[in-house]
């Protein structure tokens, strides 16, 4: 994992910090605690209201069918995955409220403990399921990287704050819960992708369509994410990254 931190280095940017705020901002905030909400109770309560044999029967949890023949020990990183990606995604967005900052700071804190384990076990828990991806090497590859990328950037975004460099922990913590947040545009680019043979006029069949929209989901799930983070960082005049040449 130290390779993959040494790729991101932090420079400082020269701009002033622009504190985020204004209705662009609420309603962007709003959006993304709505839809995070949406997502785990569309897609992550599923598995604990019935067995993943019984979900893979009725077609209600889409990776069911994947992991219900698969041995005990990925079963149950599939689980604790989905627990600490839940949690994450859910707290997520409580820790850019600046209300819940600048008035309950010490209940910033803890959910950010709570945000920042629940990165932990997930990422850990991905790295175990990446290799039974359903869309093979390429699902194994992009979701084995999305699983370091959310470790090393949750791990920076504390080092961050323990050092008390502030404008380094937001920075970091934006990138972590961009690849967070890829749970929620996965969700969002699948059917678009899926869809788009009927809007290019193709022949339409659903299985193919299918498997060849979630082939594309291990990298472009959260790769588009960042690029949106960096953009929004380097907005906000925080500190920033380049790779190193």
């Amino acid at each position: 994992m130290s390779g993959v931190t040494r790729l991101i280095e932090p420079v400082r940017t020269a701009a002033v910090v622009v504190r985020p705020g204004g209705i662009r901002s609420r309603v962007g905030w709003m959006f993304v605690l709505l839809t995070a909400l949406a997502i785990v109770a569309y897609s992550a309560v599923p598995y604990f209201t019935a067995s993943l044999e019984s979900l893979a029967d009725s077609g209600a949890a889409g990776l069911a069918d994947t992991y219900a023949e698969k041995p005990a020990l990925v079963q149950g990183a599939l689980y604790v995955h989905i627990v600490g990606g839940a949690t994450a995604l859910l707290l997520g967005p409580l820790q850019f409220w600046r209300g819940l900052r600048t008035r309950a700071p010490r209940l910033h804190r803890w959910t950010g403990r709570v945000y920042l384990a629940g990165v932990g076990i997930g990422g850990l828990a991905g790295l175990v399921i990446a290799p039974s991806s359903p869309a093979g090497y390429v699902g194994f590859f992009g979701f084995s990287a999305l699983a370091a990328l959310w470790l090393v950037t949750g791990w920076r975004a504390y080092r961050a704050i323990r050092r008390r460099d502030v404008p380094s922990h937001q920075a970091w913590m934006i990138r972590n819960y961009a690849l967070t947040y890829s749970a929620v545009t996965l969700r969002i680019w699948l059917p678009i992708l899926l869809l788009l043979p009927l809007v290019t006029g193709q022949p339409f069949d659903f299985d193919e369509a299918f498997a060849n929209a979630y082939a594309a989901m291990p990298f472009l799930a959260w790769m588009p994410n960042l690029v949106f983070a960096e953009w929004l960082i380097r907005r906000r005049g925080l500190p920033s990254y380049r790779l190193p040449v």
